[in-house]
């Protein structure tokens, strides 16, 4: 039976950081909270504005797969699949492009001129949703091996809400809490238990479809985001997660206590959501968390890129040590759930 695993990772972070108490200065009207109280997102980071180098979904896209590939065992001519997962597509500044696709010219940007390619879009689910196809193409034998990529520019909606936010419970608020980024990461066939993808599966509750809608602004101030979560209440959210991985599990002839993670890895919203997706999630299973790992505290919600982000700065650190196994916990508008596991080895930053 084959295996797969993750290969390389890389990613890329703008280096203009712009604080919650920054960007909340700059609205007119000022909410009678505290934003970053209550999301625990202090800063994030936000792309170069500058015309001669200017940051657009593409570049930070194109960074990302870049730095994979340099600790990488291949190169991009290497590659059979170019997948792309970017929910923002801005290139050449200010330009959203649908044709032809962000991983067509991925692949001519980065050499990898006879792969596959093909844009994917899942919302925050993007980059897991990436990895599950190319798993399944990988075990097929179809491909020997791919790279999965996402530059998000998403912080259009922040400088949106910033001029439109008039009152406590506007649907924009969400906006203030993201941040731009890239990630990528490479996926072949596994050789070893030591470096492998256990599984990766997900599920989308499409009834819940309505819950968080991107358009432009009807105010025509620019690109937004309006989210209307109170109609599903995070408890409601993470009951989906731990119902659909406690019947994954036992159909696995498992439980979460037994598969013994290390590590696990939530979609970066903020500090609190986090906090009660391993609350209930403990509840749920019966059994303590594994060691949660973050950045949306420096980073705030880089949408697809959120889970390799964490990774990639906890592979950089002291902490990471070879062979601990990792739960990542996708979340998304749609509504997206799932459960990918995977135990890490080789992979260096």
């Amino acid at each position: 039976m084959i295996h797969t695993r993750f290969e390389s990772i890389g990613a890329y972070l703008p280096t203009t950081v712009v604080t919650t108490r920054d960007l909340v200065a700059q609205m007119s009207y000022q909410p009678p909270f505290d934003l970053q109280s209550i999301t625990g997102i202090g800063e994030r980071r936000v792309h170069d504005k500058r015309p001669e180098t200017f940051e657009d979904s593409f570049v930070l896209a194109l960074r990302a797969a870049e730095d994979c590939l340099s600790r990488s065992r291949y190169a991009a001519a290497d590659l059979d699949v170019i997948i792309s997962t970017s929910i923002t597509r801005f290139k050449d500044g200010d330009d959203f492009h649908f044709e032809p696709s962000f991983a067509h010219q991925l692949a001519r940007a980065l050499g990898a001129r006879q792969a596959i390619h093909f844009d994917v879009s899942n919302a925050c689910a993007g980059m897991m949703t990436g990895v599950a196809i190319l798993d399944r193409m990988i075990k097929s034998g179809s491909v020997r091996n791919g790279i999965v990529i996402s530059g998000e520019r998403i912080t259009a909606i922040a400088e949106t809400a910033v001029k439109e936010i008039s009152e406590a419970y506007d649907p924009q608020f969400g906006s203030l809490t993201v941040g731009d980024s890239g990630a990528a990461v490479i996926v072949d066939e596994s050789t070893s238990e030591a470096d492998r993808i256990h599984y990766v599966e997900l599920m989308t509750c499409s009834e819940y479809s309505h819950l968080c809608i991107g358009k432009p602004s009807d105010r025509n101030q620019g690109i937004a985001l309006y989210t209307d979560n109170h109609q599903m209440h995070k408890e409601e959210r993470s009951r989906l997660w731990t119902r659909f991985q406690s019947d994954f599990l036992a159909k696995r002839g498992s439980d979460f206590a037994a598969e013994d993670y290390d590590y696990i890895i939530h979609h970066q919203v903020g500090s609190k959501f986090i906090r009660n997706f391993n609350g209930h999630g403990e509840v749920a299973f019966g059994t303590p968390m594994p060691e949660s790992l973050s950045v949306v505290e420096k980073y705030g919600n880089t949408s697809t890129t959120s889970h390799f982000l964490v990774l990639h700065d906890h592979l950089r650190g002291t902490g990471a040590r070879a062979g601990a196994k990792y739960l990542f916990v996708p979340a998304a508008s749609g509504v997206v759930t799932g459960c990918v596991s995977a135990t890490i080895s080789s992979l260096e930053v």
